[in-house]
């Protein structure tokens, strides 16, 4: 049997090798791998593994863990691993290795997300005093940066402070990848404060929380069209004077609807390449969909070692 899963396609010049060069010389993350039960999930948690990103726990039921290997054609031997009888529990024993600290994060494998966030989020997870929230990270062929995205996974209809914690913890992201002074855009359907838009009203108290830093570490504009956000010609057309339009790194959504079409609009029309990552529980959580291949959860390993990494240093 095969020792490694396969390799990723050649994308050397993308901003996503970067990252994973990156990433790659830093220790590799404790992980806690919730129920890896189908090829795709256990192919991305060996493949971090073999990429130095990670050092997977696999918890779930054995006999299924080792269907999905062999279908995959993976060989497990000295893979710690902790079985549970079903997905539900798997979620459970690995928040408790967390709590224990034994692990450093968590990769959703093919249980449901609600499921995995259940247990996360339940009176004794990993819940902190911080909202959490969803980022992904997009590597599209046409933008000249890679473009975040939140919250596209998590909070349906988040308000005013729910938004605020949500552009904080995308902010994090940002710094831990090296980019210093993150321009956040908060998008809504205009460009001006309208009384009836609620995202318009909210994007404009974004700004003025930034403004008194009570949001630090990014420069806020908004409310932003897509447009404008991330083309310097629509804006130039509107005539909006903006240190962010055309040139944003953050793309905050009004609503989860919002945010996940634009995510999935970019990675299935314009061949993005797509990372996910959980933040403000205690521990990052790459939350990756069923339909991810190995290597978008490479790149959210990678995603979750350069953010862990950050954290411990500046908690030193």
């Amino acid at each position: 049997m095969n020792t490694a899963a396969p390799a990723l396609p050649d994308r050397s010049d993308s901003h996503f090798a970067r990252i994973l060069a990156h990433a790659q010389g830093q220790p590799p993350l404790r992980t806690a791998v919730v129920h890896p039960a189908d090829e795709a999930s256990l192919l991305g948690a060996m493949q971090g593994r073999d990429a130095g990103l990670i050092d997977p726990i696999l918890i779930g039921p054995r006999a299924k863990i080792d269907a999905a290997a062999a279908a995959a054609r993976i060989d497990l031997a000295g893979v710690e691993r902790l079985e549970t009888e079903h997905s539900h529990a798997a979620a459970e024993a690995a928040v408790q290795l967390v709590r224990a600290g034994k692990a450093e994060a968590l990769m959703k494998g093919s249980l449901h997300t609600d499921e995995l966030m259940s247990a996360v989020m339940a009176p004794d997870g990993l819940r902190t005093d911080r909202r959490i929230s969803h980022v992904f990270m997009l590597g599209v062929p046409n933008y000249h940066k890679p473009l975040f995205i939140t919250d596209a996974a998590i909070n349906i209809e988040p308000h005013l402070e729910d938004k605020a914690d949500i552009i904080r913890n995308a902010i994090e992201l940002c710094h831990a990848l090296g980019i210093a002074l993150p321009k956040v855009a908060i998008l809504a359907a205009i460009e001006t404060v309208h009384p009836r838009m609620r995202s318009t009203i909210e994007a404009a108290a974004l700004c003025k929380m930034a403004d008194r830093g009570q949001i630090k570490g990014g420069l806020l504009d908004g409310p932003l069209a897509f447009d404008n956000a991330i083309s310097h010609l629509a804006a130039e057309m509107k005539h909006i004077a903006s240190a962010v339009a055309g040139d944003a790194d953050i793309l905050v959504a009004p609503d989860l609807e919002a945010g996940n079409m634009i995510a999935k609009q970019l990675i299935y029309l314009a061949d993005a390449q797509a990372a996910g990552i959980v933040l403000g529980a205690r521990v990052p959580i790459m939350l990756t969909s069923r339909s991810d291949d190995a290597e978008a959860r490479t790149a959210s390993a990678a995603l979750a070692l350069l953010y862990a990494r950050n954290r411990s240093k500046a908690a030193a």
